[in-house]
């Protein structure tokens, strides 16, 4: 069964193997036991931290290739998929070799095939150009649009059948187990029970040490314990910056008239200028529910520009507003994506372990797509062949340069696009950066204003500015966060912290140069 998210349940379920196990030194395949009378512990083969379609995959694939290996993935959402954005076009050829049969258990997940695929232009608010020709990389025949969600919650039953044990609600530190070597040898849970300015709350509970014989990070973009472990082994060096975009998504019912299930749309254009990278999507699921939302390349150099805004501003364009009309939003949701593609990935493999999917950065930029790639890199993980990760990025290297071809401007990037229908990725050229995103971004006193809607869907938004009205097409951030399904204790404390030495970085950076343009971060994220 999957456990509950107490780290007494952790101690709870070795308690009763502990007087058998203490004595023991070395670790047993297949059993899990406390190192030590004052060193609480438990001990596996394969620890995997994260519970998406990566971690998952990992895991599974491990159990299939040896069932007598002890596996467990350690997941920081309350349930598997809590925190996995939903929506999703899901190409299914790493399902298929992971599961073969999958098709014939005919999952709740897998009901919305796409049928049809549009690429449109939007030049204007009021004016939509759809491409003749379906650039081949944006072709979804045979894929599934589906709830990311669904897909990690059905997988995490497969992993408990194949003997995974599955702890939901427990984040680990970034703080990993470290031996006199330098080697990975396992990680730490986050202590529970802390209140937000540091004190014990009567629930406390330290967090316990997780070993691992091999540690597998499928955390994510941006995962706290993967950021520190690149750092501390040096995993990019020689490599370009990492860059990244945020997308921010809604899940709305629409008028059954306006509904086309396994209709997809990608759209590029408005409300972007034409310098900044990113797009919407639109995807008709089954009973009515559109996912919908738009991606926002954070290299842009305007201060003033925000992705949820951005998204807001998306659905004043004609198209939308007249598919939304009647509708209803019944759910939200943001989350970072790893753009930075072949050139900025890191080496996957350091002494003790190995990162996969999104932790690393294996997305196809061109389609779009990294769930399937995230799968793939978990299985080859799991078989611990570091060569055999290392092929999985070829898929990554034929795509390399569509992605910083979009540096000098929309057309450009599409230009280059096509001449890829061509070279297929052969080109002998590789394009590089040397900067990260942020250091694109400019001083507010250098930046236009950007005119975002109001709340209730006319325009001149303004920030700082708040909305009493009742809201139908275009909403306030924190309005929508009861949405997200992502609950907190209101006393615990801020992941956001500031480094030492870097206290007055805030005001001086964030206040007198960006005029305190924090308003734009997205606190679901």
């Amino acid at each position: 069964m999957i456990r509950s998210p107490s780290c007494g349940v952790l101690r709870t379920l070795s308690s009763s193997i502990s007087h058998s196990c203490r004595a023991i030194a070395a670790p047993v395949t297949g059993q899990r036991f406390f190192s030590s009378e004052s060193d609480e512990s438990l001990k596996y083969d394969l620890v995997v931290v994260g519970g998406g379609p990566a971690g998952l995959s990992a895991a599974i694939r491990a159990k299939q290739l040896d069932s007598s290996l002890s596996v467990c993935i350690l997941e920081k959402g309350s349930e598997i998929g809590a925190h996995i954005l939903s929506g999703n076009i899901f190409e299914p050829r790493a399902l298929d070799e992971l599961l073969p049969d999958w098709r014939e258990q005919k999952p709740g997940w897998a009901q919305t095939p796409v049928t049809h695929d549009d690429f449109v232009y939007l030049p204007t608010a009021k004016h939509a150009i759809k491409s003749p020709i379906l650039p081949s990389a944006m072709s979804n025949d045979g894929n599934y649009i589906i709830s990311l969600g669904d897909l990690c919650r059905w997988m995490s039953q497969k992993a408990e059948e194949e003997g995974v044990e599955v702890y939901p609600g427990f984040a680990v530190s970034e703080d990993p187990v470290i031996d006199d070597k330098g080697r990975m040898v396992g990680v730490r849970i986050r202590d529970q029970g802390i209140a937000k300015d540091g004190h014990h709350k009567p629930n406390y509970e330290p967090g316990v040490k997780i070993y691992g014989r091999q540690v597998i990070l499928a955390e994510g973009a941006r995962g706290s314990l993967s950021l520190a472990t690149v750092n501390r082994y040096n995993l990019r060096a020689g490599r370009c910056p990492p860059k990244y975009s945020l997308g921010v998504k809604e899940v709305w019912q629409v008028d059954p008239k306006m509904s086309m299930p396994g209709h997809v749309t990608h759209t590029v254009g408005y409300p972007l200028d034409y310098f900044t990278y990113g797009g919407g999507f639109i995807y008709h699921m089954n009973n009515n529910l559109v996912h919908l939302g738009f991606v926002t390349g954070l290299g842009y150099t305007n201060t003033n520009r925000s992705p949820y805004m951005e998204l807001q501003k998306y659905k004043t364009h004609s198209m939308l507003k007249e598919l939304l009309d009647g509708g209803k939003c019944v759910g939200y949701g943001a989350r970072v994506i790893n753009t930075g593609g072949y050139q900025s990935l890191p080496s996957v493999s350091f002494p003790g372990g190995m990162l996969i999917g999104d932790a690393a950065g294996f997305l196809n930029a061109q389609k779009i797509k990294g769930t399937h790639t995230a799968m793939k890199t978990g299985m080859l993980a799991a078989e611990a062949a570091v060569a055999d990760i290392n092929d999985g990025a070829e898929e990554g290297h034929g795509v390399r340069n569509i992605h910083p071809a979009f540096k000098t401007g929309l057309f450009s990037g599409l230009g280059y696009g096509a001449f890829w229908l061509m070279s297929k990725g052969r080109e002998p050229w590789t394009f590089k950066w040397s900067k990260d995103d942020a250091a694109r971004t400019k001083k507010a006193s250098k930046c236009r204003e950007i005119e975002y809607p109001k709340a209730d869907g006319n325009t001149g938004y303004r920030r700082g500015c708040r909305q009493l009205v009742k809201s139908k097409l275009t909403f306030e951030l924190l309005d929508q966060l009861p949405l997200t399904g992502v609950d907190h204790e209101p006393d615990q404390p801020s992941h956001l912290k500031i480094k030492p030495g870097m206290e007055e970085v805030p005001k001086k950076f964030c206040v007198d140069a960006m005029l305190g343009n924090l308003w734009a971060v997205n606190p679901a994220d």
